[in-house]
């Protein structure tokens, strides 16, 4: 086969390569997207975005697509199963946006409806990546399973926590943080009547948590120290909801347990939590010559503060100004160490705030979840994780 130039390959159509191939796009640089599924990917059946990444997706000029069909929350409450406390949390109306929990689905379709029809390339798996040297300038050159290569003059991994690119770059294996997450939406065809506002419920080894998408639909989700592996658990939705109702949640409120039991069974997913030690992203090479890698694949990360996707976007638009700055100082896309250069500006950029919100997240987790101590009940009970996953 003949090798193929592209001049930026994004690998992974989730949030972070499509917000990414859109902030390319609106600096004048037409990226491919490799996708190795058949379609968009919509694993996980909704999210909460923060306003830093509505502020974001304001920048790649996508955020009025979705503000008019999803309503700001405008508050909620915090308990605590283990002393029936309870606080209340009032979200200030200062910020535009606020926060807003949306389908999954609807982010990636708008992001998606930006770029040119043939930007993503379905059913495409990546198998090996190399640097080539070519006419003093370096590129990627990427091998594909069908036997395909493609070379570029810029490769950016958004291929989610088990990323091949991270790992060409030698970034080290994200680890599980000991506790697991299962996540659903629950339809009311006839409306739920309930409060725009989310609710958390804490104790000791458990966390859960309802959140609204609109009048009809909401998004829960529980997560829990689990003792072993996880993998005996069933994978079959009926089961996986029988499972919650019946023993993880089986001590949580009615107005938890009806919500589940109103599950949608097409959006249960049951799977691990894992993070990458931040050290690993302050002192690891996130950037070698005109290879990066953004969202999960940099930095994945506990939903303890509801950051994941929300950082992803802001690494898109990062990344998007390092190589729009790139063109404006070159009056065009560059390969070589100009590329390089950008790339590791990007990093340099993107390192301490991701490496922040990685180690933020597993110590909320660590303080909702898995202390017995005084201490730890006295972090909870004053409203540690006001923040909605």
């Amino acid at each position: 086969m003949e090798e193929e130039d592209q001049d930026v390959v994004i690998v992974g159509a989730g949030i972070a390569g499509l917000a990414t191939a859109v902030a390319l796009k609106r600096v004048g640089v037409r990226a491919l997207v490799l996708e190795k599924s058949e379609g968009l990917r919509a694993t996980g059946a909704a999210l909460t975005l923060q306003p830093n990444a509505w502020h974001a997706l304001d920048a790649l000029g996508v955020a009025h697509k979705l503000t008019t069909i999803y309503a700001p929350l405008t508050g909620g409450n915090i308990t605590s199963l283990d002393t029936g406390a309870s606080q209340k949390v009032n979200f200030p109306k200062s910020d535009k946006h606020g926060i807003r929990a949306i389908h999954r689905k609807a982010l990636l379709e708008a992001l998606a409806k930006e770029l040119p029809e043939d930007t993503i390339r379905y059913s495409s798996k990546l198998k090996s990546v190399v640097n080539q040297a070519e006419e003093g300038s370096s590129y990627a050159v990427i091998h594909m399973e069908n036997g395909a290569s493609i070379k570029a003059k810029a490769l950016v991994g958004c291929d989610g926590v088990h990323s091949v690119v991270a790992r060409w770059l030698g970034l080290t294996t994200p680890v599980h943080s000991g506790r697991w997450a299962v996540r659903g939406l629950a339809i009311f065809p006839e409306g739920h009547g309930l409060n725009h506002e989310f609710q958390h419920f804490l104790t000791t080894g458990k966390r859960a948590g309802l959140v609204p998408v609109n009048d009809k639909e909401f998004y829960w989700f529980l997560t829990i120290k689990f003792s072993s592996k996880g993998e005996e658990m069933p994978h079959d939705p009926e089961l996986i909801k029988r499972q919650v109702l019946e023993n993880f949640a089986k001590e949580f409120p009615k107005s938890y347990l009806n919500i589940v039991q109103h599950s949608d069974l097409s959006t249960l997913t049951w799977a691990p939590l894992m993070f990458r030690f931040p050290w690993d992203i302050i002192f690891g090479k996130v950037s070698k010559g005109n290879i990066t890698v953004a969202g999960d694949a940099m930095h994945p990360m506990t939903p303890d503060l509801g950051q994941g996707g929300c950082s992803a976007l802001e690494d898109a638009v990062v990344l998007g100004k390092h190589i729009g700055d790139l063109i404006i100082r070159h009056k065009k896309l560059v390969a070589g160490d100009q590329m390089a250069e950008a790339l590791e500006r990007y990093v340099k950029e993107r390192r301490w705030r991701a490496a922040g919100l990685i180690t933020s997240s597993y110590l909320a987790g660590w303080v909702q979840q898995d202390g017995s101590g005084w201490l730890m009940r006295f972090l909870r009970d004053k409203g540690f994780g006001l923040r909605v996953n």
